[in-house]
């Protein structure tokens, strides 16, 4: 950075910002898995493709995309920190409205370059619930920042997170087409059966243990929901048939990751069989598929 860009810094409104940091930051920050069938906006895990956030001071003060805006905002106001205008640009790998989290990376990425930019030292804990707010559910959020198999509660904002072992694989079916969470969200009912309930608590209970535990044997036959998918499928009318097509093939099940439109299955072989029986199960998606393990790291400054 050049002489003329320091006096900008130095005599702009936020002046007492720290001069040290006018050279950008990068956050690598992992896709995210989230649902994983049953557990509706409790359940995510962080996968090995990511998206790195570059954050620098704005010393033009240019406008931000509404994204980067709303999450600037958030931060500062909640803060009470002094505000200054920043500039983000993404690079990586995480398709965008697919399901894997990709919003999260930009808020999350933003969120915490403030916090190191201000030298505000948030808990992680606070991090992640200043992102959920801004995605409006905070499965993503949490497995994003934490890394591994995240269970986290709604109303506390109590997280649980556990390694993921490397040997199990996340297949995945990535359509060409978008899904967006708003969209998805309308026809999920408010009102469901009992036994539906039931069923998905059982499974979700099953999903937890096999992360805990490390015996992934249990993940095979829960990832069945009753509360979204269902009726998210006119979304992803493929969704049965791939699913369908990764059981025969040997994964341990599958799931319409987060609101859709990808399709993740599990499985404990390399993942190749699978991914091309899911191939060939929904040639009409024009989708690629994907092998990844999971991100037991989390997002990270690089």
């Amino acid at each position: 950075m050049g002489n003329e860009s320091l006096e900008l810094i130095r005599h702009a409104p936020w002046s007492s910002f720290v001069v040290l940091f006018t050279m950008p930051l990068t956050i690598e920050v992992p896709a995210s898995t989230t649902n994983l069938g049953p557990g509706f906006d409790c359940l995510g895990a962080a996968l090995r493709l990511c998206n790195r956030i570059i954050i620098e001071v704005d010393v033009n003060e240019r406008p931000a995309p509404a994204i980067v805006s709303e999450a600037t905002e958030l931060f500062f106001s909640r803060t009470g920190e002094k505000r200054f205008p920043i500039r983000c640009s993404v690079e990586g790998d995480v398709p965008q409205a697919r399901g894997l989290g990709s919003s999260v990376t930009i808020r999350l990425g933003v969120l915490m370059a403030l916090d190191r930019l201000t030298n505000r030292r948030l808990p992680r804990e606070e991090l992640c619930s200043l992102c959920a707010e801004l995605e409006g559910h905070p499965d993503n959020a949490a497995a994003a920042l934490f890394g591994g198999f995240t269970i986290i509660a709604s109303t506390s904002r109590r997280v649980a997170r556990f390694d993921i072992d490397p040997t199990l694989k996340f297949v995945l079916f990535v359509p060409d087409f978008e899904v967006k969470t708003s969209e998805a969200r309308t026809v999920v009912p408010g009102v469901f059966q009992r036994q539906a309930v039931v069923e998905n608590l059982a499974n979700a209970s099953l999903i937890a243990a096999a992360f805990a535990s490390r015996e992934y044997g249990y993940l095979r036959g829960a990832f069945l929901d009753h509360l979204h998918q269902p009726f998210r499928e006119q979304f992803v009318p493929f969704l049965p048939k791939v699913l369908r097509a990764a059981m025969e093939a040997g994964a341990l099940g599958g799931f319409l990751s987060g609101s859709g439109s990808t399709v993740a299955c599990l499985t404990l072989s390399d993942g190749k069989e699978v991914a091309a029986a899911i191939a060939a199960a929904a040639p009409e998606a024009h989708a690629k598929t994907l092998i990844v393990s999971a991100d037991n790291d989390g997002a990270r400054f690089l």
